[in-house]
């Protein structure tokens, strides 16, 4: 909710003007109205509106400044003319108005080339930018006249104002590293890869990675799905790596490394927010010294995630990509409190990037880690995996045993489709909700691919028992429950079945329901904040702890999450970084600031009807390894689109860029 004196934003009319402003009406939106700490907003506008938060907004500059911002994006994408050429004259006629020297001729043209715009565009941006122009010059006609009557500059033209604009699509305000995902959807189009894979990289380095094993949440946000089906958005994002990659290219980096800066940074842990952090501060000049744990970089998904999901040889050209940067890697270094007292004084940040790499228990009767049989998820995917891609250790048969997983994430589908691969005579996943409910929490192929692989799921079920022999498991014993609707209309609750529980005899029983981190490292000294989870605490915007240079990025900080989200926090938290060590102050850039803004505002609108658009074209389906070919290997199952498939989904996407911009 916000108070505003004026706001036409998503078609909600506010206007409180000659209002005293203790009656002002509030907006329903999430607007901007403090721009940060130490500015409140004068105005917003974006491709949906606009809104004023103060009487005193000179609304003729608003929508010059508006426009000037949109040519600057016009005249580099010049891929229609009603954008490029009527980006100009917007700006040019609102300009001559603002300056005093326009004519109620320059309104009418004005008028004409927004609704020309509006229509005739091939994309997003040159569509709605002339929105909230035609609402200024509708709503505030009489401001506009008067500066025309009177020939006079508009109150504001002369004076010091910041306006600061931000683009954006749905898809990108939903994708936790922001990436430009038009940007590198147009580059498959038009066949350049390089600029596709540049355009990922420019806040997301492994591109192989989030090419293959991201939840894309932005699909979610696709406004294709308004019309029919999202853009297959992150198949198309891995061809960019594949083809670099497959073609033996130098990398595509979206920037130059700059030349030393003189300044250190430690990063604990070389998963993905530890590579995060490492590629964008080293690129920026700043010595960047990467310590894992772990024999081999890549962190979890280097050790957890399977060869069959996300082939190591792919994976290692992102970790490539990164050491390219210049970082330098320590492998086999366990980090410790007295390690982490001599960062502090040998570098000038540390970012702590650990992960969660302990298991949590089931929580069921006679739960003992000593019961032969008892595999947490991390030792069991450790072991497979180290054996998989670097023999390193013993290979893992399961040949004859039945194993039993509890979860209903990622970690547990890649538990049983590898106890599969592991030769297991019977795969089952023991789950508390639905069917629904696992498929939102990974993916609809992750699942179906799961199942078709011969998993049986066991839905509103959990372990009640571990019953063992001398310690050896044998059975356990399972309650099953149903879904109770809340009367008060709150969320259904399980209610367990009386006598419907049932054994099942299992040899191996693994938990995968969630992981914790392992802090030990933390000096207590330092009485570093943590959350209620037992994580590092940040403010969740610059990611620096409750100690002055300590960051933390990933999964430490906010628990177990997706690899997408690590990158997105990593990539924040090494922009914050890079300010940091050079000022000693914690700063966002504009562009945070107004993806935090814009985040909070939700740039996609799943009610909206989108047309102008031709619907019913098909979403392209990559071609997956049939099951009786994959399911006792680690062949890579999805082998992604061919060249005709991928430019055929590029072509769906309506490229949905928006410019937002607010006044301070």
């Amino acid at each position: 909710m916000s108070k505003v004196y004026f706001s036409t934003w998503n078609g909600e009319l506010i206007n409180n003007v000659g209002k005293p402003q203790e009656e002002w009406e509030e907006s329903a939106y999430n607007l901007p109205a403090t721009y940060d700490d130490h500015r409140d907003s004068k105005a917003f506008i974006g491709w949906d509106g606009v809104s004023l938060f103060n009487e005193d907004v000179d609304v003729i500059r608003l929508a010059m400044e508006y426009a000037a911002q949109y040519q600057v994006y016009s005249e580099a994408c010049g891929r229609c003319a009603p954008g490029r050429w009527g980006g100009r004259i917007l700006y040019d006629q609102l300009d001559k108005i603002a300056r005093g020297e326009g004519s109620i001729a320059d309104m009418d043209h004005l008028k004409e080339i927004g609704k020309s715009m509006q229509i005739t565009s091939k994309c997003e941006i040159g569509k709605t930018v002339p929105n909230p122009i035609i609402d200024l010059m509708t709503h505030f006609e009489d401001e506009f006249m008067d500066c025309i009557n009177n020939q006079k500059p508009s109150k504001h033209y002369n004076d010091e104002v910041g306006y600061i604009a931000k683009i954006t699509a749905p898809c990108t305000d939903m994708c936790p590293a922001h990436v430009d995902i038009p940007g590198y959807i147009e580059g498959v189009r038009d066949l350049r890869f390089d600029d596709s894979l540049q355009a990922t990289r420019q806040t997301m380095p492994l591109a192989h990675v989030c090419g293959r094993v991201c939840p894309h949440p932005c699909e979610d946000a696709c406004r294709r799905t308004n019309l029919d089906e999202p853009i297959s958005i992150m198949e198309l994002k891995r061809l960019g790596a594949d083809y670099e990659t497959d073609h033996g290219f130098g990398f595509f980096h979206p920037m130059e490394k700059q030349e030393s800066n003189g300044k250190k940074v430690a990063v604990i842990g070389a998963g993905p927010a530890g590579l995060t952090t490492a590629y964008y501060l080293a690129a920026e000049g700043t010595q960047v010294d990467v310590y894992e744990e772990l024999p081999v970089l890549g962190g979890e998904v280097a050790v957890g995630v399977p060869e069959y999901r996300m082939p190591i040889d792919k994976y290692n050209q992102d970790i490539e990509c990164v050491k390219d940067m210049g970082v330098n890697f320590i492998t086999n270094s366990r980090i410790n409190a007295d390690d982490m007292r001599r960062f502090e004084q040998e570098y000038d940040a540390t970012m702590v990037a650990t992960g969660t790499r302990i298991s949590k228990k089931v929580r069921c009767d006679n739960e003992r880690p000593e019961i032969k049989g008892y595999w947490s998820a991390i030792e069991m995917l450790d072991q497979i995996n180290l054996w998989d891609k670097y023999e390193i250790g013993e290979k893992v048969d399961l040949t004859g045993k039945t194993v039993v997983c509890v979860g209903g994430g990622f970690t547990s589908m890649d538990v049983v489709r590898c106890a599969v691969r592991a030769n297991a005579k019977k795969v089952y996943m023991i789950y508390r909700r639905d069917e629904k409910t696992i498929i939102r929490n990974t993916t609809y192929e992750e699942y179906h691919e799961a199942v078709e692989e011969g998993v049986e799921f066991l839905f509103h079920s959990a372990v009640n028992t571990m019953v063992d022999e001398n310690d050896v498991l044998k059975s356990l014993l399972i309650d099953k429950f149903e879904l109770v609707p809340d009367p008060d209309g709150g969320r259904p609750q399980l209610e367990l079945i009386e006598g419907a529980s049932y054994t099942i005899e299992t040899d191996y029983l693994i938990p995968a329901v969630s992981q914790s981190a392992d802090l030990d490292l933390l000096p207590e000294e330092w009485e570093i904040e943590m959350t209620s989870w037992a994580t590092i605490k940040t403010n969740g915007k610059d990611y620096m702890t409750s100690r002055k240079g300590i960051f933390a990025s990933g999964d430490c900080e906010y628990g177990p999450m997706t690899i997408v989200n690590a990158v997105g926090q990593a990539k924040r938290g090494a922009s914050v970084i890079s300010r940091y060590i050079q000022t000693g102050e914690i700063s966002l850039t504009d562009d945070e600031i107004m993806e935090d803004h814009l985040r909070k505002l939700r740039v996609y609108d799943k009610k909206e009807k989108v047309e102008g658009w031709l619907p019913g074209l098909p979403r392209q389906q990559s071609e997956k390894l049939d099951v009786d070919v994959r399911k006792d290997n680690n062949k890579e199952v999805n082998l992604g689109f061919t060249q005709e498939e991928a430019i055929s989904e590029a072509d769906r996407c309506m490229r949905c860029y928006y410019i937002a911009m607010v006044a301070t």
